[in-house]
């Protein structure tokens, strides 16, 4: 019979594939369809401001459910949440109202919450040695599920038809569908609970400023690495599509560099978990800051190039799968049991945040000083992590 940590990230990943074909089909119209409803591409930046925000409003509260009754209410709670938004804005499509819009992206982020939550699920229970390797499935289980929903586009445009809804809202059709049975599956069977661990103890109940003590050393690196690996991504690739629309890219090529982004996030998952375990997270941090360098370097220079923005994509996924999985393992290892749950979720609002602002500086950026300057500028953000990493590896503490 299998372990219950193998059961719980069988589980985790199985819903990581269907929460992914949400998360991918609403991330790859978000500014499209926010540029559509407004009538300026100079909102675009909007959605994805909106949807980290929706996903940072979201975190605290299940992030105390997670320590109050575990992590299968919160988790189920965090996907119906999806579900709902991807609803309202469809709704807002059908209405033209850009205010709904944002209400219902805002709402649509609580599936981010969710998805994050996941990774550090998978490692309640793994063995100190195994952390990044249980982190790493689940954050590459949702490669099949974030790769195919880009692509639904074309079919999402199809199915607005028949129901008689605008073309850009369809791909947040199958959104609604994949959260609400991503909730439904976690509900019914996230068994035995991530959360109580092997001696039978449930985690004590806590407030959120239990945690802030505890974000100090090795775990504020930990944080400042994923919020600043996050900050990076989003602001780039928020503002991808529009960059390639004002060349003239159909909708086709806009979707599969998405996908392809997508699929460098999370297909080599398991080698950044792998990493992370065998050659420690600071070198893995250390990797990921450079690779987000080199992607950021052949996104701004893009110009009309569809080749090079897209190898610029696919790196700056890659550059933040390694810092994201190095940073969640250094995260768990650095804070005792009793207050993860509590660090992991200011560590995910702290992510979140970081996102808003990126994507929301973004769109001025762009509008003001162009695509290139962007891409600069996130470049930059990268130098306060290698300093931090350097200087801790000075230090006497191993690195997990």
């Amino acid at each position: 019979m299998p372990s219950p940590q193998t059961r719980i990230v069988t589980m985790l990943s199985l819903v990581q594939v269907i929460g992914g074909i949400g998360n991918g089909a609403g991330l790859a119209i978000g500014a499209l369809l926010i540029g559509d409803i407004s009538g300026s591409d100079a909102w675009a930046g909007t959605a994805t401001v909106a949807l980290t925000l929706g996903a940072a409003l979201f975190t605290i509260p299940l992030s105390r459910l997670a320590a109050r009754r575990g992590r299968r209410p919160a988790l189920t709670t965090g996907w119906w949440l999806g579900a709902f938004g991807a609803g309202v804005t469809i709704g807002a499509a059908v209405l033209v109202s850009l205010p709904l819009a944002l209400v219902g992206l805002v709402l649509f982020g609580a599936s981010t919450s969710a998805n994050l939550q996941s990774r550090f699920a998978a490692a309640d229970r793994a063995e100190p040695q195994q952390v990044g390797r249980a982190i790493s499935i689940v954050v590459w289980s949702t490669t099949i599920g974030a790769v195919t929903g880009p692509n639904l586009t074309g079919p999402g445009a199809a199915v607005a038809g028949w129901i008689g809804i605008p073309s850009l809202s369809g791909p947040m059709v199958f959104s609604l569908v994949a959260y609400g049975l991503a909730g439904l599956l976690t509900f019914a069977f996230l068994r035995p609970e991530p959360l109580i661990r092997e001696v039978g103890a449930a985690p004590e109940r806590g407030v959120i400023a239990r945690a802030l003590p505890h974000i100090r050393g090795r775990a504020a690196i930990a944080v400042l690495t994923v919020a600043i690996a996050h900050a990076i991504m989003v602001s780039v690739m928020a503002l991808t599509p529009v960059h390639m629309q004002g060349h003239g890219a159909a909708l086709e090529i806009i979707g599969l560099t998405i996908s392809l982004h997508i699929a460098g996030m999370y297909a080599l998952s398991p080698v950044m978990g792998w990493l992370t375990d065998r050659v420690g997270a600071d070198a893995t941090i250390l990797l990921g800051m450079v690779t987000l360098v080199i992607a950021v370097a052949l996104a701004g220079t893009s110009g009309h190039s569809e080749t090079r923005i897209t190898a610029g994509l696919i790196l700056l996924g890659l550059g933040w799968s390694a810092s994201v999985i190095a940073g969640a393992a250094l995260l768990t290892h650095s804070v005792e049991h009793e207050v993860r749950p509590l660090v992991q979720g200011l560590s995910d609002l702290t992510m979140n945040l970081s996102g808003a602002a990126g994507g929301l500086v973004a769109g001025l950026v762009v509008a003001t000083l162009g695509f290139g300057a962007l891409n600069l500028a996130a470049a930059l953000l990268t130098i306060p992590v290698v300093v931090a990493v350097l200087n801790s590896r000075r230090e006497p503490t191993p690195s997990p």
